[in-house]
């Protein structure tokens, strides 16, 4: 199963984007051992429309754009359900073992995400209560990415 990560915005050079490439390497390394990955990045500039609700409809479709239609869709919002790590990891398994072939995991903008998102994303995630800036939210999600990969293949990285 393949995964993209599509968010709007980019990380810039320097320690956000070295400790993400950290995990995404790792990541491919584990992904490997149990079918998961390769993984794709995908960067969108930020919409500059005057309104909120404007640029996530234009952010929502620029993502949408960059995504294979095949997509399972998880958005991350706010306001959706948390997940444990190893729930996580259940979940990226069972998708693979029902034959999803490209799972986007879609981070929006400032504003959140648009309504074309949200109504097509077939699971909506939260990375927890708290705002995160969006370069910290894109490495949150590498590392629990690489670590649902550990939980899976039995590697010694999760503790509970």
């Amino acid at each position: 199963m393949r995964i993209y990560i599509a968010a709007v915005g980019q990380l810039k050079n320097g320690a956000e984007r070295d400790l993400f490439e950290r995990y995404a390497d790792r990541f491919a390394h584990q992904g490997q051992l149990v079918r998961i990955g390769p993984m794709t990045v995908v960067e969108v500039s930020e919409s500059r429309a005057r309104s909120a609700d404007q640029r996530r409809k234009a952010e929502a479709l620029t993502l949408l754009e960059k995504v294979p239609d095949d997509s399972l869709l998880v958005a991350l919002d706010e306001k959706a359900k948390c997940l444990t790590s190893r729930e996580f990891a259940t979940f990226l398994q069972d998708r693979r073992e029902a034959g999803t072939r490209t799972l986007a995991l879609l981070l929006g903008g400032a504003d959140g995400h648009g309504d074309a998102i949200l109504h097509k994303a077939g699971r909506k995630l939260s990375l927890g209560r708290m705002t995160l800036p969006h370069g910290l939210a894109r490495i949150v999600v590498a590392e629990q990415l690489y670590r649902a990969m550990t939980i899976l293949s039995g590697h010694p990285y999760h503790r509970e």
